[in-house]
């Protein structure tokens, strides 16, 4: 391949794929040791690649550490579009996104990676695009159920005593969620 030619769509397909694999190792490793312990070395480990190809693909760790946490926030934000499909209230929206919650975060990667996304809001970068997309998912939530100010917060609430009793494997506490409605 020449300097001016176009990479084939083989090329670029495997370039994607070899981008997915590397952001879900980047989860993994980032789950257990936060963004300052992680190091790209053990990200480059867990993908099977090559360190030097993890900076091919992303400028820096932090860059890397912004795209894994858009892979967590987004597949959030896509379970709960889904969820709502059919949704007859705001209560039912809230409901049914609130019933897909505990799917989310029975994936335990994800969910320490969501927590230590929020730990690392010392960082300033990390603080802006953590809040952004945060705001994101809660404009999202409110838009899709029409829900009051007030039951978007009770839900954002519940879901976080629901990380919370989660990752803490304290599932009884937070059995009255599932149990029924998610909002009184």
């Amino acid at each position: 391949m020449t300097a001016t030619a176009a990479p084939s769509l083989r090329q670029r397909q495997h370039a994607e794929e070899r981008r997915d694999q590397v952001i879900e190792a980047a989860i993994a490793e980032f789950a257990v040791n936060g963004y300052t312990a992680a190091s790209t070395a053990a990200i480059a480990k867990r993908a099977g690649i090559s360190q030097p190809y993890i900076y091919a693909l992303f400028p820096s760790k932090l860059d890397l550490f912004l795209a894994a946490h858009d892979r967590v926030i987004g597949a959030i934000l896509t379970t709960f579009r889904e969820a709502v499909r059919g949704a007859t209230s705001p209560e039912d929206a809230l409901e049914r996104m609130g019933l897909t919650y505990p799917s989310l975060i029975s994936d335990r990667t994800h969910l320490l990676f969501q927590l230590q996304a929020h730990a690392a809001a010392g960082d300033p970068e990390i603080r802006a695009h953590t809040a952004r997309a945060f705001q994101r998912l809660v404009d999202d939530v409110t838009a899709l159920s029409g829900a009051s100010p007030a039951s978007v917060a009770t839900f954002f609430a519940c879901g976080m005593l629901a990380n919370v009793t989660t990752i803490l494997e304290l599932p009884e506490i937070c059995a009255p969620l599932w149990e029924g409605k998610v909002l009184p």
